[in-house]
């Protein structure tokens, strides 16, 4: 696979980022984000219930699971955009638990969605430029004075034109953001969320609905991110693409974290498998999460 920049080698893959064996809650040398007992629940059913997680710093972590197993609720948990039944969270040190999604932004930690939010009436550039934070210009009162953000306004341009290269998106800064294909959404919303200046990065789903040919562009885009010194949280479903280019790979499955490790070591781990391919038919999933007890006297 090549990089999205020719001829730049892509970051070889991180180790020693755990300390002791790993598994489910094992804690990290130098971790970003670190999560205690959160949880939520929809009606009867427990949607996420996570009791321990951290993700390391400075690498490519892959949120992997089957579907429903609570990836997106605990994106929009950590991101600000739901709140949890119980538990807290920090990033970088610093309390999340209960602040709005905006200002979890501000702090530097960003995300996608499954769907992207691309403002469709606005051109490419216009989108781009609404993702830089600290705009002068946003304060009612000194909208008025050109003068006050003139300077600010032509520098974020430039560094939204600069970024708009990098993606091969700066022949359509001017289109409609609704006119653009499923893949050129995906690669606008990943540069808009680089105008935050992030050091984490969360992207959910980021290959789905993507046309082939953008699937490269886009995993090189990944890669470049760590490249860039960002660590990067991303849920994704191709296993093929989660060996590739993630360094650890956390597995969730009925809400709760089953199991952690590189990937080689994940791929192998039998909770796994029993999540993804249901080896063990006789064995309710709840057994494998540990959040019911098989029965005495069943294999």
């Amino acid at each position: 696979m090549s990089n999205s920049n020719p001829g730049e080698k892509p970051p070889e893959k991180s180790t020693g980022l755990h300390i002791g064996e790993a598994g489910p809650g094992v804690k990290k040398v130098d971790p970003i984000l670190v999560a205690d007992h959160v949880s939520r629940s929809f009606g009867g059913l427990t949607a996420v219930d996570v009791e321990h997680l951290e993700i390391p710093r400075g690498a490519i972590t892959a949120l992997i699971g089957p579907n429903g197993a609570g990836k997106t609720t605990l994106f929009n948990l950590l991101t600000g955009f739901d709140k949890p039944d119980s538990g807290s969270w920090s990033f970088s040190g610093s309390d999340l638990a209960g602040l709005p999604a905006h200002k979890v932004a501000r702090m530097g930690q960003v995300r996608t969605f499954q769907l992207t939010k691309a403002l469709g009436l606005l051109t490419v550039l216009e989108n781009m430029k609404l993702g830089a934070k600290n705009q002068t210009g946003e304060s009612l009162f000194k909208s008025i004075f050109p003068s006050l953000w003139k300077k600010q306004e032509a520098e974020i341009e430039a560094r939204a034109l600069e970024i708009l290269e990098r993606f091969r998106l700066l022949k359509l800064k001017d289109d409609f953001a609704a006119s653009l294909s499923g893949g050129q959404r995906k690669l606008l919303e990943m540069a808009r969320a680089l105008m935050s200046e992030p050091t984490l990065v969360m992207l959910d789903e980021p290959m789905a609905g993507v046309n082939p040919a953008l699937t490269e562009s886009l995993l090189g885009h990944i890669l470049n991110l760590k490249a860039q010194g960002m660590t990067v949280l991303f849920v994704e479903h191709d296993m093929q693409m989660v060996r590739h280019i993630a360094d650890w790979v956390v597995v969730m499955a009925e809400g709760c974290v089953i199991a952690e490790g590189p990937p080689d070591v994940v791929m192998k781990n039998e909770a796994v498998v029993d999540a993804y391919l249901g080896s063990h038919q006789d064995v309710d999933l709840g057994v494998v999460t540990g959040r019911f007890t098989e029965p005495k006297g069943t294999s």
